[in-house]
């Protein structure tokens, strides 16, 4: 498990008008958490690429005023024998500034008494966003601007040399110092929630490497493999520039949690380095999702804003690597989001593809209501069954062993944007356990 899967930081210490504002938890919201959708606004095309926010889901005041209603702090204690103990706080707020609905803060920062440590700032701000007044708001999912910044340092990462068939054996521990700050923009176009979906991002990173933490692990200071070595010294110091783009052709009616829809993207993120070396990522990415009659609940009543809904979701993607990155920047698998049966990257190369399948089952469909304004929106289980593998180049992938891993957690819904699980991974090498916020793909 990585700190980071937290989903990280800031919250806002201010608000516009203050408890002034009188402010009804039920305001467009039936007593058990059921919102009814209204009629939008006549400027919104693509209605179900909208979220609608009642008046309920928007308490004014400050980060504390709104506590546990619209900002959660979560404590953070942990003991690793390789890190020592240690802990922080997980500062998140979905109504940042008091704006509406329209910004996203959250904060991450934990410290261990044998000095790791994660310290990060994330930030988004809407662009299509339409306040109703009393009704409540309208916001586009697709089109924000977001930040981010942070710096970490991980005692225990570990490095398993290049390939599908490395042995579990072979691994070596490692330091790694990361500093990185960025920005991005994503949008619709033509229009406010059409199809095509184009994102850009920049972001600057700073890469120190050290020897590792893990006991009984070979740490990187005492390396036998020559090319291991090698990759190690080429690797240590690196500073990287990321440019990136992605456009894909997206009928999914939600970005966070669809419920029907598919995708087809295609992406470059291209790195230079210090030492004026280049290399990029190209990647190839689907998605289709088939919505399942309810299991364990009946569906959405009415006209209803997210409804409880089963899924059954399948991804997969390619990348390759172009030029030249350092072992740490190159396509890998395992860990909260790919082959979450092993440990963060198992497997890595040049090259890999992965694909997923997962259902998701809602067994608390009006989820859990601890007061009138404190409420979790949704539980469910996701069942998923993962595989793929890497290789020194597209034209090698057929020829790479054939990793899978399968297994469930839980999803906790805050909002259809805002999803936090748990999820628990087998495999042939054990079982991995990872906290995340936001589905896996």
């Amino acid at each position: 498990m990585t700190l980071a899967s937290f989903g990280i930081c800031a919250a806002g210490l201010g608000a516009q008008d203050g408890p002034s504002r009188i402010h009804n938890p039920l305001h467009g919201m039936d007593p058990d958490g059921r919102i009814e959708r209204p009629d939008p606004p006549a400027e919104v095309v693509n209605p179900e690429r909208w979220r609608y926010l009642p008046e309920a889901r928007l308490q004014p005041g400050s980060v504390l005023e709104r506590f546990l209603v619209t900002s959660f702090i979560t404590p953070i204690i942990f003991r690793e024998a390789d890190i020592g103990v240690g802990g922080g706080v997980a500062l998140t707020d979905v109504n940042f500034r008091d704006q509406r609905g329209r910004e996203f803060a959250n904060m991450l920062a934990t410290y261990s008494e044998e000095g790791q440590q994660a310290f990060r700032i994330n930030w988004a701000r809407w662009s299509e966003h339409i306040d109703t007044g009393k009704q409540g708001v309208w916001r586009e999912e697709r089109g924000r601007i977001y930040g981010r910044a942070g710096y970490e340092k991980t005692l225990t990462r570990r490095y398993f040399g290049r390939g599908s068939r490395t042995s579990e054996f072979d691994e070596t521990s490692y330091t790694e110092e990361l500093a990185t700050i960025g920005t991005g923009v994503r949008w619709s176009l033509p229009n406010a929630g059409d199809d095509w979906l184009l994102r850009t991002d920049v972001q600057l990173e700073s890469h120190n490497l050290a020897s590792g933490r893990v006991i009984s692990v070979p740490s990187s200071n005492s390396i036998e493999v020559p090319e291991i070595r090698e990759e190690f010294l080429d690797a240590d110091g690196r500073d990287q520039l990321w440019i990136s783009a992605n456009l894909a052709w997206d009928t999914r009616d939600s970005l966070h949690q669809p419920y029907q829809g598919s995708r087809i993207g295609f992406g470059a993120s291209n790195a230079i380095s210090s030492g004026s070396e280049t290399g990029s990522l190209l990647s190839v990415d689907a998605q289709h999702v088939v919505q399942l009659s309810p299991l364990f609940h009946s569906g959405g009543t009415g006209r209803e804003e997210n409804p409880p809904t089963d899924v059954l979701v399948f991804s997969g993607y390619v990348q390759e690597t172009v030029g030249f990155l350092p072992f740490f920047s190159l396509p890998n698998l395992g860990g909260s989001n790919t082959l979450r049966g092993y440990i963060d990257n198992r497997f890595t190369d040049r090259s890999a593809w992965h694909a997923t399948a997962e259902y998701r089952v809602g067994i608390v469909p009006r989820g859990v209501a601890f007061t009138k304004m404190v409420r979790i929106e949704r539980i469910s289980l996701g069942f998923f069954y993962e595989c793929g593998t890497v290789a020194a180049g597209v034209e090698k992938l057929s020829d790479g062993a054939y990793l899978d891993s399968y297994g469930l957690g839980l999803r906790f819904g805050f909002q259809r944007e805002a999803i936090f699980r748990l999820d628990f991974g087998f495999c042939e090498e054990g079982s991995n356990f990872s906290l995340a916020f936001g589905h896996s793909f």
